[in-house]
């Protein structure tokens, strides 16, 4: 009989017991892969909630809508609106995990919040992990910044330069001092007047001054619209948060007037930015596009009808998301004008 070879004996099959045995390690691996794909999903499915992205429109409104100005004067550049965009998505998450790590520190967040939960009251992200991401963001929010510095030409002038550096630097420490640490300005109320500067001022001037290196007075007038919108979402915000805040020391500005006297601060903030938009069309754009302010006039009116005719703080929440989309949709309108005329 011919002898079988020990690579044969070697490879033969295994059966009953053996292979019994070789199969539940097979199911049991890959039970483990699943599990692992599974806890890797919700990771970043958290990390995403924790990021908001919701916030974004809002954020890029005020970026938009210089580049826009700068397209006026024929000195729109792609490079630094992409630069300026993704230096505003790092310092909009940077500002969103701050808050999610500062409201719980203090204990805002809690089972009495009307918002959306945030992830570290709920522990799907530990603050440790929380604190090393608002590090990891401030870092990319800082080179992004230097990036979109030196892609403006703004470093041959040292003026220009240290002035942008430490506006990058005091947006930085804003988005983390609204909420973090003992002394945080949101619980002071303070809240307004920080968005306005730097969702209205520093993003619209600023990134139009990039492109274009100078400054037109009457800029002011789209910029303080555009901030006043965004300061509408944040007393929205508050306005829903107002019985949580209250109890938590959070200071905010329908906390100290109360919710009623809120309502109208609101939609003085509202009207101001129509008003502001409409100047600026009427002095600035030509011919029958002057007239395009008039589109948002409904849009405004609906907002704060909407506002007004609400009784229950909770029920503001889906008005927030209208409102950001609404500074976004007034600021594509008056690019188009600017564009057309």
């Amino acid at each position: 009989m011919e002898r079988q070879s020990p690579q044969l004996e070697f490879l033969q099959i295994p059966c009953g017991r053996e292979w019994q045995a070789i199969e539940i390690l097979r199911i049991q691996h890959q039970t483990i892969e699943q599990r692992n794909h599974r806890l890797t999903l919700s990771t970043a499915k958290n990390w995403l909630d924790a990021f908001r992205l919701r916030t974004l429109p809002l954020a890029f409104s005020s970026i938009l809508l210089g580049a826009f100005l700068a397209v006026g004067e024929g000195a729109f550049q792609f490079s630094i609106l992409l630069s300026a965009l993704v230096t505003t998505l790092f310092l909009q998450i940077l500002s969103n995990l701050a808050n999610d790590y500062g409201d719980f520190e203090k204990g805002t967040d809690n089972i009495n919040r009307v918002g959306p939960q945030r992830t570290v009251q709920t522990g799907k992200i530990d603050p440790r992990s929380m604190k090393t991401a608002i590090g990891l963001f401030s870092a990319l929010a800082f080179f992004s910044g230097l990036s979109l510095l030196y892609l403006a030409g703004v470093f041959s002038d040292l003026t220009t330069f240290l002035v942008f550096l430490a506006t990058g630097l005091v947006c930085i420490v804003a988005a983390i001092t609204y909420t973090v640490g003992k002394n945080a300005y949101g619980y002071l109320g303070l809240g307004d007047v920080s968005v306005l500067l730097f969702f209205g001022y520093v993003g619209v001037l600023g990134t139009c001054y990039l492109m274009t290196h100078h400054f037109s007075s009457i800029y002011l007038l789209p910029a303080t619209a555009c901030g006043l919108l965004s300061v509408g979402v944040l007393n929205l915000n508050n306005l829903r948060d107002i019985e949580n805040d209250r109890a938590s020391g959070k200071n905010s500005i329908p906390v100290r007037i109360g919710f009623k006297a809120g309502k109208y601060y609101h939609a003085s903030l509202i009207a101001l930015s129509f008003v502001c938009f409409a100047l600026f069309d009427l002095l600035f754009i030509e011919g029958w596009l002057k007239l395009s302010f008039l589109l948002l006039l409904p849009l405004y009116a609906r907002h704060v009808s909407n506002v007004f005719k609400t009784h229950q703080n909770k029920d503001l929440d889906p008005f927030l998301k209208q409102l950001a989309l609404t500074s976004l949709f007034s600021t594509s309108i008056l690019g188009i004008s600017i564009f057309i005329q």
